[in-house]
């Protein structure tokens, strides 16, 4: 019984996908180091703005593991890890009931930090964040799961730019400082580019499947040989303009610190014009997420030092 139970323990584990959490949570260490450069700072914001990130990402991950099982795009001949319902690990019942637990989950950490941050002295950004809120957890779920799903009519690139860069970093600045600074702006661009990034590498490894699938993502649409090209516009475009950001807000040679996250930025992109196959973009997926990451660590360090 105990060995069935951690048995099961390790499937919702691997439903979550613990490897896409680092960088859903790279906009709120970015936007917190701006603002405790600022003096602004709080650690029961930050917290509760990692949990809160952290529940809508694995919303996200069940949802998009649900809409693509049920729907039958995650088949035998998915290239990717293999998902819990695709797998039959986990029945697609059992996981609608984890995401709808998730929801409330998300919900409740969402109304938390909402009055933590704007308590009722500003009430008017606290309802805008409130409908952020909900856009966010309407956004986690439709990437795959209804008639409608957004991630199969080559959306999702928008919707990930959208919630991964300018939401995470300029939203989650608002919640220490009650409103919008210039100086957020470069960095969710550049975070929001390289989380397209992400997406898109997925797409590519799976282009083939979705395209039989009928899932239309952007690579898809592209095309293998666009889809490649499109990926290093957003790679290059995202360095650009982190580069940019670090000369407009130079205050010392430690803020180009996360220069050094251009070395494994740049090794990606020399793989990933060699690659002739989607599984090969596969193993690279992790290595772009983990240098999003890096990037946003160094560039939060050398902010502050």
């Amino acid at each position: 019984m105990d060995s069935l139970k951690m048995k099961n323990f390790y499937n919702w584990i691997s439903a979550f996908r613990l490897r896409t959490l680092p960088l859903s949570i790279s906009g709120i260490i970015v936007a917190s180091s701006l603002a405790a450069y600022n003096g602004l700072f709080q650690w029961n914001i930050f917290i509760l703005a990692i949990l809160v990130t952290l529940s809508y990402q694995i919303l996200s991950n069940l949802a998009n593991d649900y809409g693509d099982g049920v729907k039958g795009t995650d088949n035998d001949k998915r290239i990717g890890p293999e998902r819990a319902i695709q797998s039959g690990a986990i029945s697609p019942s059992e996981m609608l009931s984890a995401i709808r637990l998730n929801i409330l989950i998300s919900i409740i950490l969402t109304t938390g930090l909402i009055h933590i941050a704007f308590g009722a002295q500003h009430l008017l950004l606290a309802l805008a964040f409130l409908i952020i809120g909900a856009a966010a957890v309407v956004a986690a779920m439709k990437y795959t799961m209804g008639n409608s799903a957004y991630g199969y009519k080559g959306l999702g690139d928008v919707f990930v730019f959208l919630f991964f860069g300018l939401v995470s970093v300029i939203g989650c600045y608002m919640l220490f400082a009650k409103k919008i600074d210039h100086i957020v702006f470069l960095p969710a661009i550049t975070l929001g580019l390289l989380s397209v990034g992400v997406l898109n590498l997925n797409n590519m490894r799976d282009i083939i499947t979705d395209a039989t699938s009928n899932k239309i993502t952007l690579a898809v649409k592209l095309g293998a040989k666009s889809a490649k090209t499109y990926h290093f516009f957003l790679i290059i475009s995202a360095i650009v303009t982190s580069i940019i950001y670090g000369v407009l807000y130079y205050n010392s040679l430690f803020n180009f610190i996360f220069f050094l996250a251009y070395i494994p930025l740049i090794l990606h992109l020399n793989r990933v014009s060699k690659i002739k196959s989607p599984k090969a973009y596969d193993p690279e997926l992790k290595k772009l997420a983990i240098s999003t990451f890096i990037l946003a660590v160094l560039l939060a360090i050398g902010h502050l030092l």
